[in-house]
């Protein structure tokens, strides 16, 4: 996609339906239980923290956080349309996300292995004093 044709509109927590949040998901590669619809809507009326991105009418990527705004902020989704990946919109919406939490809240996320490599590139410093439990379904 040429970069000059590229006009993309930032929304802060203007909940996005359901139906474009899952067929982002779907274009994104991001692995989430799309099948549940239920399931996507309740993981987005529960955050307190979204970002969205559009191409005119259609989402192209979404930031999906729980914070307190003081001390941390959990970056539970990032998900770009592969045909919008590579044009700075992650990026953005993490960076859109560190605004609006602020300098005095630490920003955390958990990483799938494909995309290890892609944090380190945009300001995120890998830890490993971490633990999880994780879901059984």
């Amino acid at each position: 996609m040429d970069d000059s044709l590229l006009e993309i509109k930032y929304t802060t927590n203007q909940l996005p339906n359901v139906e474009d949040i899952i067929a982002l998901y779907k274009s994104s590669g991001i692995n989430r239980p799309v099948e549940d619809v239920d399931r996507i809507r309740q993981m987005y009326s529960h955050s307190n923290l979204v970002i969205a991105a559009w191409h005119q009418q259609k989402l192209v990527g979404i930031s999906r956080s729980l914070t307190d705004f003081n001390y941390c902020c959990y970056l539970s989704d990032l998900a770009v349309d592969k045909e919008f990946q590579k044009q700075g919109i992650g990026k953005k919406l993490i960076a859109l996300t560190q605004n609006l939490i602020g300098d005095k809240t630490m920003l955390l996320l958990l990483a799938v292995p494909s995309a290890m490599e892609y944090y380190p590139n945009i300001g995120f410093e890998k830890v490993d004093n971490g633990f999880v439990i994780k879901r059984k379904r």
